[in-house]
């Protein structure tokens, strides 16, 4: 009698002790879902001179998280955080364009998408240029434009990173 009395209290305690671990489980998922999200940004940086932005390539600058690219006269600086599920998303040399090696999006230069399942373009900074230095306001956050027509009429020039091709 009291073997089946200490498995009833075991089986008892066990079905607890797993009832406990689920709601545990299920506390720590819901916190960090519903937890305040932390400021991306700091505010202002400055960065580098306008002269220093390449035309047709991009500045990778680590203190923004982003980088800085020429469109004609304007400096441009994008977030590297992809809009789909917040890969960094590389340059690529050889195909001139961002790829994030997470899901396979796309954007051109100026983070404009191409293709992928991200749903938009990448997220850009505001940049004024003060004391002849460029500052990212990185608290200041604009989403990427829908998919859509591209504003610059630049191809891929060589192989996708993401195809095997070297960045």
């Amino acid at each position: 009698m009291s073997q089946q009395y200490d498995r009833r209290k075991f089986l008892s305690r066990l079905w607890s002790w797993s009832a406990g671990l689920v709601a545990a489980a299920g506390t720590w998922t819901t916190w960090d879902v519903l937890k305040p999200k932390a400021s991306v940004g700091a505010g202002p940086v400055r960065t580098v001179s306008p002269d220093e932005v390449p035309s047709s390539g991009v500045l990778e600058i680590r203190e923004i998280s982003g980088y800085l690219t020429r469109v004609e006269d304007e400096v441009v600086a994008l977030w590297w955080r992809c809009p789909h599920l917040g890969c960094k998303v590389p340059w690529c040399d050889t195909s001139a364009q961002f790829e994030c090696p997470c899901h396979g999006s796309v954007f051109n230069r100026v983070g404009e998408y191409r293709r992928g399942p991200a749903p938009r373009g990448m997220d850009h900074y505001s940049t004024t240029v003060e004391s002849g230095l460029i500052v990212v306001d990185t608290a200041s956050i604009t989403n990427g434009d829908a998919p859509g027509d591209e504003s610059i009429d630049e191809p891929p020039i060589g192989p996708e990173c993401l195809e095997g091709g070297e960045g």
